[in-house]
């Protein structure tokens, strides 16, 4: 009966222990930003931070524009919104978040104007599945 009663609070203290997937992608989020923003994604391009919104659910990935691009419909001339979706549907990293219906959204501003929304696109499980 004692083997019974350890097995089962041990069982309670591990399912205590258990992080929420909305705890690990905001974990995961913070860490990736500290880690490894900003960085060059492209020529002209940077990941600038990534976070993640529980009330959406929704991974907000956010990018500078220098250079070149940093004009608005610069990224309307290489269909960013389709190359964004079709990377979102063959990526395997996402694959969990995607599982449980996440959202993504990936926003672009100047580099010359940090205020000046270039370019945006939210996609939800309809565009990647």
């Amino acid at each position: 009966m004692k083997k019974v009663f350890l097995f089962a609070c041990l069982a309670l203290i591990f399912a205590a222990c258990q992080e929420s997937l909305e705890d690990r992608c905001a974990r995961e989020a913070k860490a990736y930003t500290a880690k490894n923003c900003p960085s060059k994604v492209e020529d002209n391009i940077i990941l600038d931070s990534l976070t993640f919104e529980r009330a959406t659910h929704t991974l907000h990935y956010y990018y500078r524009m220098t250079g070149i691009a940093d004009q608005e419909g610069a990224l309307d001339s290489v269909e960013a919104r389709k190359a964004l979706k079709e990377g979102l549907k063959n990526t395997t990293a996402m694959k969990t978040y995607k599982d449980n219906e996440y959202n993504f959204t990936y926003t672009y501003f100047s580099s010359k104007d940090p205020k000046k929304l270039l370019f945006e696109a939210t996609f939800t499980k309809k565009d990647y599945q």
